[in-house]
């Protein structure tokens, strides 16, 4: 006797499948999969929800900063010197930390950042560096709290500070020293200084930077007790 044919139903997406049953095995099969995975979705959205969100999660990225390097102490500048925020060259004052390359190209990686805005960093670590080779002045920078008139002023103009494709590290950069209250130029230099770094990644893309950084605050504590000062000029 000839089996009476059934209807199946299944439903996914708003739209209704409707089978012979019984049918070929195939279609038996490929039908009881759609139910299967029909009630299985609709009953649990928020597992697939995190696994998805899971899947398309990117790692934390890991934050850099530059410090202090020591500097031989000396004696003889302003009682009090303020560090301007620097000149930063565009390309530079963004918080992924940038390789140039031979091509004129550049490459960032989002995974590896500066811990705060490369100026403000460069700005406060300069007068840190200064503030240990000048023991007896007191050194503070543009971007922090004080806001006394200094008896003498830095300026900076970062023109290049970034690893090239051979790993060199160059800091093309020009300062000036004047007098805090009438701005009178004492000194106006021009530093091209490069380094490279002990080996590959971007901790010790920080350890050189802060390293040159070093030397340029040696230059410019040179300046500021290489000529006798009036806090009038």
């Amino acid at each position: 006797m000839r089996q009476a044919s059934k209807v199946f139903f299944s439903e996914q997406k708003n739209q209704k499948t409707f089978v012979l049953w019984p049918g070929p095995p195939a279609i038996r099969a490929m039908a009881g999969k759609q139910e299967f995975f029909g009630s299985f979705f609709q009953k649990t959205p928020a597992v697939f929800l995190v696994l998805a969100v899971s899947a398309c999660a990117s790692p934390d990225p890991t934050f850099y900063t530059l410090s202090l390097v020591q500097g031989a102490p000396l004696a003889g500048a302003p009682a009090s010197i303020e560090v301007r925020r620097p000149g930063l060259a565009g390309y530079l004052d963004r918080a992924d930390i940038v390789l140039k390359h031979g091509d004129y190209t550049l490459s960032v990686n989002s995974q590896q950042r500066w811990g705060e805005p490369l100026g403000d960093m460069i700005g406060r670590v300069i007068a840190q560096d200064l503030g240990q080779r000048l023991p007896n002045s007191s050194v503070f920078d543009q971007s922090g709290a004080i806001t006394a008139n200094p008896d003498s002023r830095v300026e900076i103009d970062i023109l290049n500070f970034d690893p090239t494709g051979d790993g060199t590290i160059t800091l093309n950069a020009e300062y000036a020293i004047e007098a805090g209250a009438t701005h009178h130029p004492l000194a106006a230099r021009h530093v091209s200084l490069s380094a490279t770094p002990a080996g590959p990644g971007a901790g010790n893309i920080a350890a050189t930077e802060s390293a040159l950084l070093g030397t340029l605050a040696d230059q410019i504590a040179h300046n500021t007790v290489s000529r006798p000062f009036s806090p009038a000029e």
